[in-house]
């Protein structure tokens, strides 16, 4: 989808007639003017050139209106309940998002594209600081055998519930545009507005989702918009019709109870993934038998903890085992050959550490997630 859908012009294949443009011209003069603009950009943009710390993602020339991505960092990580710093993961990526070089094979000249990044809400910021803190006391008196804090419990789920209505005004507002949606956390609580404008636009989909963890627990530490109970909040949704999870190696019981019981969830256990393998599977045929499981609209939440430790050793919660880098990106890329759309994606959970291995990381599969959403979008 092009900035182009938004306005209701012709298909994409009238674009080489110059007569098409003339019409264009004539006809949205600010849309012909944009364009010139974007392509004037293009030719301007030296791509095999040293990354330009612009303040935009990836050191892209682009504004919002020329973009077709639309990445909205959400810095919050109220909630977590072992090691914090997500919240810092937006300002890390896109610091550490000048070093991606441009160039994907699997979608020539994607920069072109365009993906941007909105501002990172310091409001938000600053609420996920004060109430983190309050959160930390709550759940250390919990730990200690205590009932915690009511007073807190309503202070955090009210605001919790207030950014789950800001992330589906900011997406649903990325959409109206024509754009594809990106969010980039922060915590897993944070897309479950981001999914619900989905659910406002399409009468059904399914949600990929890579992770070590179901998300899968109701109101997790009394919390109600944990990032442990995502996936339980998501399944509410009555338009999400199938809930793929893939990489699964911690779990609890309330979660196994749900996956047995919950037609719609699939979980594909890395243990399983493994064991698969061992006994002669392909990662093909693995990947083809988790593909099978979605429909033709998917949405993407990824949790930086389904890949192996060693790839992002500062995140929240990190488990032993997991996938790499380039299982996850054939798996996905097994979606498109399937004919299936990505609808929308998060990535999150990325927390940088003392250097910027867990941003290079993170800010290297954004790029590669957005292109393949796009690609996808394209035909």
């Amino acid at each position: 989808m092009s900035i182009l859908n938004s306005f209701n012009v012709a298909p994409p294949a009238l674009f080489t007639y110059p007569s098409y443009w003339a019409g264009i011209a004539s006809l949205y003069p600010y849309l012909y003017a944009m364009n010139e603009r974007k392509r004037q950009k293009i030719a301007d943009f030296d791509v095999n050139g040293i990354g330009v710390d612009n303040g935009n993602l990836f050191g892209l020339p682009f504004n919002y209106e020329e973009s077709e991505v639309i990445v909205l960092p959400v810095p919050w990580e109220v909630t977590v309940s072992y090691s914090p710093g997500t919240a810092k993961g937006p300002a890390a990526m896109l610091a550490a998002s000048t070093q991606v070089d441009l160039y994907d094979t699997d979608l020539p000249n994607a920069w072109q594209h365009g993906i941007f990044m909105l501002g990172i809400s310091e409001e938000w910021s600053r609420r996920s600081k004060l109430l983190r803190a309050k959160a930390a006391e709550h759940i250390r008196l919990l730990e200690a055998g205590g009932s915690g804090s009511a007073e807190v419990l309503e202070e955090i789920n009210e605001a919790g519930d207030a950014l789950r209505k800001w992330v589906f005004e900011q997406c649903s507002e990325i959409m109206e545009q024509g754009k594809l949606p990106c969010l980039l956390g922060g915590d897993h609580s944070t897309p479950l507005g981001l999914i619900q404008a989905l659910a406002m636009r399409h009468s059904e989909f399914g949600i990929l989702q890579i992770d070590a963890h179901a998300d899968l627990r109701n109101a997790y530490e009394g919390f109600k918009w944990s990032h442990a109970s995502i996936m339980y909040n998501a399944l509410s949704i009555p338009q999400i019709n199938s809930l793929v999870q893939v990489g699964l190696r911690d779990v609890c019981e309330e979660e196994m109870d749900l996956i047995r019981n919950e037609k719609r969830i699939h979980a594909f256990f890395d243990q399983d993934l493994r064991d698969a393998q061992f006994e002669g599977a392909t990662w093909q045929q693995v990947c083809r038998s988790i593909v099978e499981k979605l429909p033709q609209k998917v949405y993407i939440s990824f949790d930086i903890d389904g890949l192996q430790p060693s790839l992002c050793p500062n995140t929240g919660t990190p488990v032993a085992g997991g996938m790499d880098v380039a299982q996850v990106q054939y798996l996905i890329k097994e979606l498109l050959k399937d004919g299936k759309t990505i609808i929308g994606l998060d990535l999150v959970e990325v927390a940088p550490g003392d250097d910027e291995w867990d941003a290079n990381v993170g800010v290297r599969l954004l790029y590669k997630l957005c292109n393949l959403m796009l690609k996808s979008n394209k035909k």
